[in-house]
């Protein structure tokens, strides 16, 4: 479709405006004015050519032909929309490794909200601070001088990476501190202590608790242990957003527990990335959509999220079920060889592996130096020019690595992804990292999500197939996540909102990265605004660097 049919369409006669005020300049001069862009305001409302005019770091106006600035950018033939929300983000630390956020920023994120999964930065004991510190310094020369959430936050600010970065507080890091890798329920003792440690980085600005319950520690917490924790949440208005139990086989009753969780704690639900896991559980997509549908009827404020792929990215290590995880990464290996255990392990491992397909199903997207020529590989292949069996190869990359090595899953079905994406109670995520093409960061073969979810989604899901209107996807991923999180000044272009904005061509906006060639950079979008700092101008970063730690009780 060419440019002028495609907004021909979005402008057709009756169209509303935008519904929002143009403010006066009084004698004020706007820093920076976009001229003529077709600007979608993040509620999902249709949209019109206007200007917007920007002041330090605040959108001041919306209209057409507004007065003159200091700085002017002509958007004629481009959409503008507020930036997008990255609701489920994994780039926490890498932020301070490479401030420019480049594989994110060039996909027009604004803002990272990370500490997923049950995993946040801290809060660490000494053991585990200290560890980290000395893992960033001797991989990166990143410096590593704070123990919990807040203290990242605080970082961020000194760092001020391109991005933003909100952070919830992971359950995990929560019961590692607290209770251990231990297989057993927190005591009362336990759990008043995780609860105190909750409410204080709650209170001090971070947005909402995490859980990742096929991980250790935190899937060692039971539901009960849940409930009691995510209580903390109540009148906060954050959510209890949940990497559930499992995806595949027992997905039903992990939905079911997470709007269990919910309900008896009374806070808001957030489904970490929702899917439905290998061919014969491809029907219960629809199941489980229909179960949150329910219950979103009776009452309890509960959204889910997804990446626009259709394979996963987690630790090869999660071929293997959680309960033999118990303990750590060491306690894993020593049962991998221990003949109690080891003829358990591969038979679930390998009823894991054929839920998905085959060996080939799975693919290395990290490892250590030693392995490196296994990055990239899928793992049937693999083991094949080596001569060996593939679960033989599992074990020697675990082994050999710590248990630490990066997989790619390929196990999900297109059509169940489009419907996840188009439902009205899903958002979009990237449930990535950030990356560079060079440096230390561009080692590996990560998901290519990292780079192109948010094009993807743009482009294939809504201008290729048309599974949804740009209307719908442009609010999926700014205003609704940013109510989601209680951030009532982003995620809308707005007079008064913080201007994060991003300016694309929706006929050419699409990702390049692949499976294969994951560190390749998104076309189609030019313009990349930060709190009013521009940071991606035709295409290209500009060295600026305006993105801050977003705390929810300020914002």
């Amino acid at each position: 479709m060419k440019r002028k049919d495609f907004f021909r369409t979005l402008t057709a006669v009756g169209i509303a405006n935008l519904g929002l005020p143009s403010v006066g300049f009084g004698k004020h001069r706007a820093d920076l004015v976009l001229r003529g862009a077709h600007v979608l305001d993040g509620t999902g409302s249709q949209g019109r050519e206007m200007d917007v005019s920007i002041s330090g770091d605040r959108i001041i106006a919306i209209g057409p032909d507004l007065p003159s600035g200091s700085t002017e950018i002509d958007l004629r033939g481009l959409v503008l929309s507020p930036g997008f929300i990255d609701i489920h983000s994994h780039a926490d630390l890498s932020l301070l490794v490479n401030n420019k956020a480049e594989s994110r920023i060039r996909q027009g994120v604004t803002l990272e909200i990370v500490g997923q999964d049950g995993s946040s930065v801290g809060p660490w004991s000494d053991a585990g601070f200290e560890e980290t510190r000395d893992s960033y310094q001797r991989r990166y020369g990143v410096e590593i001088d704070f123990r919990d959430p807040l203290g990242f936050l605080n970082r961020i600010d000194k760092e001020r990476p391109a991005v933003n970065v909100g952070t919830m507080v992971g359950n995990g890091a929560l019961r590692g501190l607290v209770v251990g890798y231990s297989d057993r329920p927190a005591t009362e003792t336990e759990l008043s202590a995780m609860k105190s440690i909750l409410s204080e980085q709650i209170s001090g600005g971070c947005v909402g608790l995490s859980s990742g319950l096929e991980y250790t520690p935190s899937g060692l917490a039971n539901p009960e242990e849940l409930i009691e924790i995510a209580s903390v949440l109540q009148g906060s208005g954050y959510p209890y957003a949940t990497h559930m139990r499992n995806e595949d086989d027992r997905l039903l009753g992990a939905i079911e527990e997470a709007l269990h969780v919910g309900r008896l704690a009374n806070v808001p639900v957030q489904i970490s990335h929702l899917k439905a896991q290998g061919q014969r559980n491809y029907w219960k997509a629809q199941a489980a959509l229909e179960l949150i549908e329910q219950a979103s009827a009776d009452g309890l404020d509960v959204h889910f999220d997804r990446y626009p792929y259709t394979a996963y990215a987690t630790g090869l290590s999660n071929l293997f079920p959680s309960e033999y995880r118990a303990g750590g990464n060491q306690a894993f290996l020593n049962r991998l060889r221990d003949s109690e255990y080891a003829s358990r392990l591969e038979k679930a491992c390998r009823e894991k592996v054929a839920l998905l397909g085959d060996w080939n199903s799975v693919q290395i997207s990290s490892t250590g130096a030693s392995t490196s020529w296994a990055r990239g590989g899928l793992v049937g292949d693999l083991a094949r020019a080596r001569g060996i069996e593939a679960y033989d190869l599992t074990l020697e990359l675990l082994e050999e690595n710590g248990g630490s090595v990066g997989m790619i899953g390929h196990g999900m079905s297109e059509e169940n992804t489009a419907k996840i994406l188009a439902h009205p109670l899903g958002m979009l995520c990237s449930d990535g990292g950030s990356y560079a093409p060079y440096g230390s960061l561009g080692s590996g073969s990560p998901h290519p999500r990292g780079y192109g979810s948010f094009p993807r989604f743009l482009g294939h899901y809504v201008r290729d197939t048309g599974a949804l209107a740009l209307e719908s996807a442009i609010h999926k991923v700014t205003q609704m996540p940013a109510k989601k999180l209680q951030l009532r000044d982003r995620g809308i272009i707005a007079p008064g909102a913080y201007a994060d904005l991003v300016a694309f061509d929706p006929t050419t906006v699409a990702d390049q990265a692949t499976f294969d060639n994951p560190h390749q950079y998104p076309l189609g979008i030019p313009i990349v605004i930060v709190n009013g700092v521009v940071t991606l101008r035709d295409g290209e970063h500009t060295g600026n660097l305006g993105g801050r730690a977003v705390r929810g009780n300020s914002e």
